[in-house]
């Protein structure tokens, strides 16, 4: 820690009507979990922009951007963080639903994508605060590019990705043979991920290797809500992220965001538009 230019600590206290001791304690108290999220915050920007990476890359990649840091302690924070990459093997038979890391064929090329809940397309990233992370999973209706699931939690487990699937499956009317498309994470090739889609009808989906077009249109949705919702804010709690990220899904992009693909509407309005014609 060093005094701001041109005032010592003691001066700064006296002006904030702050004790020393006090000031120390606080410093303490918060300084190192600050610090521990600086880094934290690094690896998740590292590790979600380049889901193959394993800690040893990642840690080198860290160092090329000045930081000191061993792959020991990168390795435990992505464990922690549930970080880590996927790596089973390559192809893995389909209708194995006893091994909860089966990797799933892409179906994404061969589909042509012209009605909604034909294809389902589902990520994950994180909402930095002060001290600490909060994850956000989302599912996208490729179609209408509407919000269908979503849920925010403390941790990068797979209950996070199963919360947004069953939010997403009890709000919309689905029948078999739906889509679902993601990248090869361990949350979405978790068993009991696998077990809601397979257990829904859903034909499982996911990213190649290294690919990072595949699943353009979940990674676009995850950059607008970066852009124009939490690189705007300072969030104080869990509750307000909540309050913050809800209204900007559910009211601004689901419902007024306007989006030139879908003929300048936003998604709600396209869904109903559409849903007129069929009924026509």
């Amino acid at each position: 820690m060093m005094p701001q230019e041109g005032f010592s600590v003691t001066e700064a206290c006296r002006g904030a009507g702050l004790s020393r001791a006090g000031f120390y304690r606080h410093y303490e108290e918060h300084a190192p979990a600050q610090a521990d999220v600086e880094l934290r915050d690094a690896i998740h920007r590292i590790a979600l922009e380049n889901r193959f990476y394993g800690y040893r890359r990642v840690t080198a990649a860290l160092r090329q951007q000045d930081w000191a840091v061993n792959h020991k302690r990168v390795c435990r924070l992505m464990r922690a963080d549930n970080l880590l990459a996927l790596r089973k093997k390559r192809y893995v038979l389909t209708t194995d639903s006893h091994h909860p890391f089966a990797i799933y064929p892409n179906l994404v090329p061969r589909l042509v994508v012209n009605s909604i809940n034909q294809l389902w397309v589902a990520d994950l990233t994180y909402i930095r605060l002060r001290e600490t992370f909060l994850y956000l999973a989302v599912i996208l209706d490729a179609h209408s590019r509407k919000a269908v699931g979503w849920e925010l939690g403390d941790t990068l487990e797979a209950s996070l990705a199963v919360a947004a699937l069953q939010r997403a499956i009890a709000d919309r009317a689905i029948e078999p043979g739906i889509v679902h498309h993601s990248d090869r994470g361990v949350q979405y090739a978790s068993g009991d991920y696998v077990a809601m889609l397979e257990g829904n009808g859903f034909l499982i989906s996911m990213s190649r290797t290294g690919n990072p077009y595949d699943n353009a249109k979940a990674e676009s949705f995850m950059k607008t809500l970066k852009c124009e919702e939490v690189y705007l804010k300072t969030y104080r709690d869990r509750e307000e992220v909540r309050a913050s990220i809800t209204h900007f899904i559910e009211e601004v992009y689901n419902r007024k965001r306007l989006h030139s693909a879908l003929g300048y509407l936003p998604p709600a309005s396209f869904e109903e538009a559409a849903a007129r014609q069929l009924s026509v």
